[in-house]
């Protein structure tokens, strides 16, 4: 089985889109939003048939962790209900078309995060994610100011209270930013890789682990630039008096394959553990086009990790049994239809 531990919903029907634009208006406006809209199951067939699952049957991805679209989560606007409610619809969105192709996606949702509101509040949706939707997992914006990093690290106290019911409900988070208003930063181009870097450097630098050593991140765009700079990292860690990478923060954190050229997938296995890497592309999302190099799609990762030539048990570690083992519900799902499929 081929897991493709990074997917968004980014096709979601307009009606969706709509709503949210309808939602933005009325907040600015001082007036409530319009009533959600009615989305058919044909609706959402359509929505996925001739994109996501059209290039899963092409590029032989079995099952895809499927979550809301990042982009699009917009923690950095409207207040607590808004983003409460925008984050309910997409979830609930999300569900449906899991429920509709439960053998090729399995549901990751974002939280109702909005900048200066404590993380604490973010549980309930979460709970209701996993307990009663059946989600695998989470998406986690450490910037929910929208490039303007004004919340603590992830490292902080303050973060506990989320972090304690992931551990408990035993679920991952992908730590995954969403839109940007800080016009220095381009959003895919660098505000995520930023992220993905700076939230790797905070985990470096504090116990987080050593305080809850059932969290598990996923760090995803490839780890963005730490496997580039993997020598600078562990440098820094001898510098500030921290153990070492490999004990303090690689068993619980994890990178995935997002990465859209041959030479950036042979520099992330050649200086990361293939026990920390998880195959993902992220497609439909940041890069769609086609490389006039090889004439391939730059997010058809699998071409890239083919190329690696891995043992059969390296193969099946970054395709399968990695995933599984960091969604531990997600293991659980497949093996009772495995079990029911015997």
């Amino acid at each position: 089985m081929i897991i493709d531990c990074h997917g968004h919903y980014t096709t979601a029907p307009a009606a969706h889109s709509g709503w949210r634009e309808a939602q933005e208006a009325a907040f600015t406006a001082g007036r409530p939003a319009p009533p959600y809209p009615g989305i058919s199951d044909g609706d959402l067939r359509a929505s996925v048939e001739d994109s996501q699952l059209r290039l899963m049957r092409e590029r032989g991805v079995d099952l895809t962790v499927f979550s809301p679209r990042a982009s699009a989560m917009g923690h950095h606007f409207g207040d607590e209900p808004v983003s409460a409610a925008w984050t309910r619809a997409c979830n609930d969105l999300v569900a449906r078309v899991v429920s509709l192709y439960p053998g090729h996606f399995a549901g990751v949702c974002q939280l109702p995060q909005s900048a200066g509101v404590p993380i604490a509040r973010s549980v309930v949706e979460l709970r209701r994610c996993v307990e009663e939707l059946g989600f695998v997992g989470c998406n986690l914006n450490p910037d929910p100011s929208g490039g303007h990093w004004t919340s603590p690290p992830l490292t902080d106290r303050s973060w506990y209270p989320l972090y304690e019911a992931m551990v408990e409900l035993d679920v991952p988070a992908m730590v995954h930013v969403s839109a940007v208003t800080n016009p220095s930063f381009h959003a895919t181009g660098s505000h995520y890789l930023n992220a993905d870097t700076t939230a790797f450097m905070q985990l470096l630098q504090a116990d987080l682990f050593r305080d809850l050593p059932g969290l598990r991140f996923v760090i995803p765009h490839g780890g963005g630039a730490v496997p580039y700079h993997w020598g600078r990292f562990r440098g820094l860690t001898d510098m500030l008096g921290r153990p070492p990478l490999a004990e303090a923060v690689m068993p619980n954190v994890f990178f995935d394959t997002c990465v859209y050229h041959q030479p950036g997938i042979d520099l992330l296995f050649g200086v990361v553990d293939v026990d920390n890497i998880l195959f993902g592309s992220e497609m439909v999302g940041a890069v769609r086009g086609i490389d006039p190099r090889t004439g391939h799609h730059f997010d058809d990762t699998r071409r890239y990790v083919d190329a690696l030539g891995l043992s059969p048990a390296d193969r099946h570690k970054v395709y399968e049994a990695n995933a599984r083992r960091v969604y531990p519900r997600l293991d659980t799902a497949l093996l009772r239809r495995e079990t029911a499929a015997a």
